[in-house]
């Protein structure tokens, strides 16, 4: 049935938000255990985008031969192999490729859901992106709570990776029987079809997706730092920064998919990509913390809206290729994420974090010459997924 397709991808994307989620808040602890510097755990953070990106590429290789069902389990079940391994206390190049093992299974998966979620949005007949986004930043909240309820312990960060690890190894045991059923590119199309791919619609789409990983990493990495640091708020308020992001994302994406009917793609890009390239621009020239607050807070909008409808409007571009698209587009994100927290930590030592947020400001408003590139509606395909059996 659809519906357990649905739920079987849902919980995907929650499994992906709460692993991930449980990595980074863990980052602490895991450091002080292998008793490394600021230097290394940011070589770490890199080596996982850079193999996360060699995972897309693997998704997108799997899917085109076996279907992206497979390629979403195979995601899932390297993301629980590497966990427990980073979990435990092991020697440092150990630790370092189990981080690189998780990298390569978190790109698998980024890439294998998104296929997933847009097959099964396009089974439906109905915008569902929003929701299954939402799951996994909702996933990723209850991460970091999970991280903090076991801070107490001795081996917080094992028991928290641990249970990420158990949560991924289900959904990928239970997905063997209920994740979307599609029919593999070597199998639906002649050979002679299978490279013809929308190159300009997946660079325009690629672009969109750098532009708003650039803000959601830049945010993410230092929010916080430029709000304690850079205008000395309370340690309390610091926080509130990507607290407040966070809620936007989470909230918006609730909505997405109501919105995308209602008042269109292109007007709902070009209002998300307007509010959070202002709230950008607030950070960097209003330097007080109840304005860098309020623009962390709009900036919320370009995660929580666009990657869900340019996902969607990029598995649309050419519907037989729709795997294949969404895995070269979904390669633009690993870009953004290191061009927003290297080049904004970069200018920290020049002109400072807050007009550090010009950068994502400005990537942001780019993306106005895109909104001619979606479609206010859905572009007609034969679904090709079948029920689970």
């Amino acid at each position: 049935m659809l519906r357990a397709a649905r739920g079987a991808v849902t919980a995907a994307y929650v499994a992906q938000g709460l692993g991930y989620a449980v990595i980074v808040t863990s980052l602490p602890a895991l450091k002080a255990r292998q008793d490394v510097d600021d230097t290394i755990v940011s070589l770490l953070v890199l080596g996982v985008a850079l193999a996360a990106a060699a995972g897309s590429v693997i998704a997108n290789a799997v899917a085109v031969r076996f279907g992206s069902r497979t390629a979403l389990v195979l995601g899932l079940a390297v993301q629980a192999a590497a966990l427990p391994v980073i979990a435990i206390p092991t020697p440092f190049p150990l630790f370092a490729a189990a981080f690189a093992l998780f990298g390569v299974g978190l790109g698998c998966v980024d890439a294998a859901a998104a296929m997933q979620g847009v097959a099964v949005q396009r089974a439906y007949g109905r915008h569902l992106l929003g929701g299954f986004f939402a799951a996994a930043t909702a996933a990723a909240i209850a991460g970091a709570l999970l991280v903090s309820a076991v801070a107490l312990t001795a081996t917080a960060a094992g028991i928290a990776l641990v249970c990420a690890a158990v949560i991924a190894l289900g959904v990928a045991v239970i997905g063997i029987r209920f994740f979307a059923r599609e029919v593999p590119i070597d199998e639906a199309l002649p050979r002679a079809e299978r490279g013809r791919l929308p190159r300009a619609g997946i660079w325009v789409f690629g672009l969109v997706i750098l532009a708003v990983f650039v803000a959601d990493s830049a945010v993410s990495t230092w929010s916080t730092v430029y709000l304690q640091d850079d205008l000395s708020a309370l340690a309390w308020i610091a926080p509130l920064g990507y607290a407040a992001y966070q809620s936007v994302v989470l909230v918006s994406r609730l909505f997405t998919d109501r919105l995308i009917p209602a008042i269109g793609r292109r007007r709902l890009v070009a209002i998300a990509a307007s509010v959070s390239a202002v709230g950008c621009a607030l950070i960097a020239l209003a330097p007080f913390p109840l304005a860098a607050v309020i623009g962390f807070a709009l900036a919320g909008l370009s995660a929580g809206v666009l990657i869900p409808v340019t996902f969607g409007a990029a598995g649309e571009l050419a519907p037989e290729h729709s795997d294949q698209v969404i895995a070269r587009v979904n390669l633009f994100n690993y870009a953004g994420a290191i061009l927003g927290a290297v080049v904004v930590g970069l200018l920290a030592d020049g002109p400072g974090l807050g007009p550090g947020f010009l950068l994502p400001a400005v990537a942001l408003a780019a993306i106005l010459f895109a909104v001619p590139r979606f479609r206010s509606t859905p572009r007609p395909a034969r679904s090709s997924v079948s029920a689970p059996r």
